[in-house]
């Protein structure tokens, strides 16, 4: 065989394997990663449904033990819980040993102790279920129910970055106001027949007080995160200015993305796609405070954002603020496994889901109907703009697999 055609026949073989390697190996593990999602979301919706149930078969550890194991960079808790139930169950039930003030921030909520040391952030409830917060989309008091809710759509979009909340009733007479520290008891009042409190907090103020119906508050409880996974802040690079007439640069500038792109830690590792699967999130539980966020110290950008603050939630379900998705539509990135969770979650399974995962909490309902339908409306407007992004710049610029880097972006 002569040296060109030699040359020609290897050039073809050259070509073959190239196309073998995109068209067909690329292809095969796109599919296996998709299997898996499926496989993930099948489970997820099998063990939906949590009873609070006492017992921990199998194990000598506590519950606190066991929830804190749980906890790695880029989850708080693993995909498959069969003792969720029993640690929302001690949430729930376990006794107050301490309730002091709540840790510093702007709205109202007690530091609770549980028996057996575990600390737990109370957030009282301010409103009726019905009640539609009016104003702006971060408006009013704390939710307590949107923190019970949020926790379990973190479950249902399979993140797992969201700190364990189930509800609580609690009586302020008997199990609060015996164990309160002097600077949380000098904040108790009586209005008629029923216990107040109004604690301190930068918005907290004696004339606005929770009040208990008698002495029996109903509220939330949010599992405090391991001593040894210390927290760092970060301002969210979407944040809002909170002055009327001053924007932010992401309101005015739509290549703002470019310039987010360029630091560190949104210039490579996971932190840019977490921000965008958290637009998400907060699209559809109507967060739009979320000024800041949090994740591990000393993390390098590899931490996941921990899901932390949900309660500016739920507010208002006839407004769907679109400005949260900025991340989202600026960007027109997401990962793979989040669009293919979202899709699973189409056609109302995700309302459904979602009433199902808090049947068995102590305040159902959480939601009112209107919020819960809310949901798959902004669903479907979250679908949307994917396919907005992806009619511009193609599938395979905006969909983006979990594990690359964005250096390439």
């Amino acid at each position: 065989m002569k040296l060109k055609q030699r040359v020609v026949l290897l050039a073809i073989l050259l070509v073959i394997f190239i196309f073998t390697k995109v068209f067909l190996i690329d292809n095969l593990d796109t599919s296996a990663a998709n299997r898996e999602d499926q496989r993930a979301y099948h489970r997820m919706m099998a063990s939906l449904q949590v009873v609070l149930d006492p017992r921990l078969d199998h194990t000598l550890q506590s519950p606190w033990e066991i929830a804190a194991q749980w906890v790695v960079p880029r989850e708080v808790y693993p995909e498959e819980t069969p003792e969720l139930g029993a640690v929302m169950h001690a949430m729930a039930t376990k006794k107050i040993i301490k309730a002091d003030v709540g840790y510093k921030g702007t709205q109202l909520k007690a530091l609770l102790i549980l028996e057996g040391g575990q600390k737990v952030v109370f957030k009282p409830k301010r409103y009726a279920r019905d009640y539609v917060v009016e104003g702006e989309p971060y408006a009013g008091y704390d939710r307590h129910n949107a923190e019970v809710a949020a926790f379990h759509l973190d479950r249902i979009l399979g993140f797992r970055r969201a700190p364990i909340v189930v509800g609580r009733f609690v009586n302020l007479r008997t199990e609060i106001k015996p164990v309160a520290t002097e600077q949380l008891l000098s904040t108790f009042l009586a209005l008629g027949n029923n216990t107040c409190f109004y604690g301190k907090c930068y918005y907290c103020r004696e004339t606005e007080p929770a009040c208990a119906d008698g002495d029996t508050m109903e509220g939330s409880v949010t599992l405090w995160l391991p001593d040894v996974w210390p927290l760092q802040k970060h301002r969210h690079p979407w944040g809002r200015t909170y002055r009327e007439g001053k924007l932010a640069r992401w309101e005015y500038d739509e290549s703002y993305c470019d310039a987010v792109k360029k630091t560190s830690p949104y210039d490579a590792g996971p932190r840019l796609l977490d921000i965008i699967d958290t637009a998400i999130f907060d699209y559809l539980i109507g967060n739009a405070d979320r000024h800041h966020y949090e994740s591990f110290q000393d993390d390098e950008g590899a931490s996941m954002l921990i899901l932390l603050d949900n309660a500016k939630s739920f507010g208002n379900p006839s407004l769907d603020e679109r400005s949260i998705l900025a991340p989202l539509y600026q960007c027109c990135i997401i990962r793979v496994s989040t669009w293919n969770r979202l899709n699973y979650l189409k056609n109302g399974v995700l309302k459904s889901a979602l009433k199902t995962a808090m049947s068995h909490d102590p305040i159902s309902p959480v939601l009112s109907t209107p919020h819960m339908d809310a949901l798959d409306q902004r669903l479907l407007n979250i679908m949307a703009t994917i396919k907005q992004c992806t009619d511009q710049f193609g599938s395979d610029i905006v969909l983006v697999e979990d594990r690359m880097t964005l250096s390439h972006l």
